[in-house]
């Protein structure tokens, strides 16, 4: 269990560089910028017949899941191939970790094995920055989700798709709808929107989705679905896990796509050129309408082409900072 987030795992090296991404949270503006300016560039390798570059060439990278997820590790692993990286994939539920293994131990053998970069997702809060404080400096490591913190990957692509469907962020309207409380997906967006300056950010959901004192974080709140969505340019829609309509949190499925859920009606409120995204996979009628989600407004499916490409430029862009500080260090001495 990871007790609480360190934060002194520094994401960039003594020459500014990233090192490790796990988190959106205060990065400089123009790392955002690279990342998507990368990003960008090997959207434009897909087009072409060979989709591989020699970029990780040599290097070994570890998916090291303790959470499954079928949709962010395959895009990883596509990612990494096609940047030429060896691949180990470890489903760490179904591992030694489950037989007494601390995670240490676990990070310690493959570190033995002469890993480049683990690509961690974990139910805890804090595990990214936890491993990559335990792992030695030659490692870079990838936040692919850890519990409700963070999810930089996903915020990125989002990012990236906004910007190619509306040519920048500024004067733009963002609306995040759903289980806030819960989405470390929706935590990160809000940084990265942040700090490449969109205008307004709102969230929408029940008062028993929203985090206390969400307004610190610079956002303005609504429970009514209709006063939220009014006038925006981009409507982002979360993920709503079964489990909370099992809870107290909702009354039910059909309730919550009542007052919550995006149909073509109330997508009507928003601008008429507004985009509407979701991080995968769709629970269709609870919170978007097939119409919308298979609708010319959607880019749900850009999405997910889109994060092949921002992954590729994160790994790609982790290992060349680590490398640098290697070389970096070497010389100092």
């Amino acid at each position: 269990m990871i007790e609480s987030i360190d934060h002194n795992s520094s994401q960039l090296n003594s020459q500014g560089q990233l090192k490790h991404f796990l988190t959106t949270q205060d990065l400089p503006v123009e790392i955002l910028h690279e990342i998507l300016d990368t990003a960008n560039s090997f959207l434009d390798m897909s087009a072409q017949q060979v989709k591989k570059v020699p970029l990780l060439r040599g290097k070994t990278v570890v998916n090291l899941f303790f959470e499954p997820s079928t949709r962010t590790s395959s895009t990883f692993e596509l990612a990494a191939k096609r940047l030429s990286a060896d691949v180990l994939n470890l489903n760490i539920s179904s591992s030694s970790t489950t037989k007494g293994e601390t995670l240490k131990d676990t990070l310690m053998t493959l570190e033995a094995m002469h890993a480049d970069m683990f690509v961690v997702r974990h139910f805890d809060s804090g595990a990214a920055h936890f491993i990559a404080n335990q792992v030695t400096p030659k490692i870079a490591v990838i936040n692919a989700g850890d519990g409700r913190h963070a999810h930089p990957t996903q915020a990125m692509l989002d990012m990236l798709t906004i910007q190619r469907c509306k040519g920048g962020f500024k004067g733009l309207v963002v609306a995040i709808v759903g289980d806030i409380l819960h989405s470390r997906v929706a935590r990160s967006q809000i940084h990265a929107l942040k700090t490449l300056g969109v205008a307004e950010i709102r969230v929408i959901a029940p008062k028993t989705l929203l985090p206390k004192n969400i307004e610190a974080m610079g956002v303005k709140v609504f429970t009514n679905f209709s006063q939220g969505i009014k006038d925006c340019d981009v409507v982002g829609m979360l993920r709503l896990q079964k489990e909370r309509m099992n809870s107290a949190l909702l009354p039910s499925e059909a309730e919550f796509f009542k007052l919550y859920g995006l149909s073509t009606e109330k997508l009507k409120l928003a601008k008429p050129d507004a985009i509407v995204m979701h991080p995968g996979p769709i629970n269709r009628g609870v919170e978007i309408e097939s119409a919308v989600a298979d609708g010319p407004q959607s880019t749900i499916l850009q999405q997910v082409t889109n994060g092949i490409a921002v992954r590729m430029a994160v790994m790609s862009m982790a290992i060349t900072g680590q490398l640098n500080e290697a070389n970096h260090q070497s010389m100092v001495k």
